[in-house]
């Protein structure tokens, strides 16, 4: 797999991987590679290929609902100076909620301290829900038994690059923003055969047709992000679901600043299972300040 690099020129400021807010602060981003798991299942095969990619890549969202929960594996690389860093999760998702539980694991910088400070920062554990990140073992001076509550519809980029990982209904619902769709061919991904597709989704049309749960993110990152153009590379298997998607975002941290491109890759697998996420109640949500740097 060829990797894309993304330089801004503006030189090597550390990268941080979550910021106060839990917003992602970069200075450039690349990735490259495959990865994933899981084995074929389900069954009623069908041509996807024959198909007008961009009917399939319109309705993968659709699918993936009435598929329900799948596994998932999540992957946001970054580069600045020539160090790459890459925050990982591993989880599950309720396509059908729309809601999530993630295992995120931060990047450690160059003398083997983890991006949100020193001393090796435990994983962070995310729920994602319409509307709503949820952020556990967060640090910054939050409790360890505390959560964090951010409202995605009020963040520039709609949670689609703040915590680390992009939620993975978001990342199926940016393909009904779909143009300039090619058909790259088929190849196998973890056992399972696949049909690749290359294009460009538009944040705006991708918001405008998205389901009224995803609308609101999507909308505010319509208008946060710097370009509203997103190259991405999707991965549908024989019966239409979302295996892989890579999404190239870019966006600006401050009105000053250099554009900055994160490459964010979501995996499926595991088909049917049974996702259950209970969100934390008020009592457990940390209302004090969040410590800076």
């Amino acid at each position: 797999m060829v990797v894309q690099q993304y330089r801004d020129g503006g030189g090597a400021r550390a990268v941080r991987a979550l910021a106060a807010a839990g917003v992602i602060v970069v200075t450039a981003g690349c990735f490259g590679g495959d990865g994933g798991g899981g084995a074929g299942d389900g069954s009623g095969q069908r041509a996807v290929a024959a198909d007008r990619p961009l009917d399939l890549l319109g309705r993968a969202a659709d699918v993936l609902v009435e598929a329900g929960g799948a596994e998932t594996r999540t992957s946001m690389e970054t580069a600045a100076g020539g160090t790459r860093v890459t925050i990982r999760g591993q989880g599950a998702y309720d396509f059908r909620k729309q809601m999530g539980r993630l295992r995120v694991v931060l990047p450690k910088d160059a003398a083997g301290k983890d991006a949100a400070g020193a001393g090796g920062h435990r994983p962070i554990t995310e729920l994602l829900a319409p509307g709503a990140l949820y952020m556990k073992n967060r640090g910054a001076g939050v409790p360890d038994d505390k959560w964090v509550r951010i409202d995605t519809t009020g963040l520039k980029d709609g949670n689609l690059v703040t915590g680390g990982v992009t939620d993975p209904m978001a990342a199926a619902e940016l393909l009904r923003g779909a143009a300039d769709v090619t058909y790259a061919g088929k190849t196998e991904l973890a056992g399972v055969t696949v049909h690749r597709y290359r294009g460009v989704a538009d944040l705006g049309r991708a918001a405008r047709a998205a389901s009224p749960q995803s609308r609101g993110a999507l909308s505010a990152a319509a208008k946060g992000f710097s370009k509203d153009a997103v190259p991405f590379d999707a991965y549908l298997d024989e019966d239409g679901r979302l295996r892989k998607v890579r999404h190239r975002f870019t966006f600006s941290t401050d009105a000053r600043g250099p554009e900055v491109s994160v490459v964010s890759t979501l995996l499926l697998y595991g088909f049917g299972l049974p996702v259950t996420v209970t969100l934390p109640d008020e009592g457990a949500i940390y209302t004090g300040e969040i410590r800076q740097g």
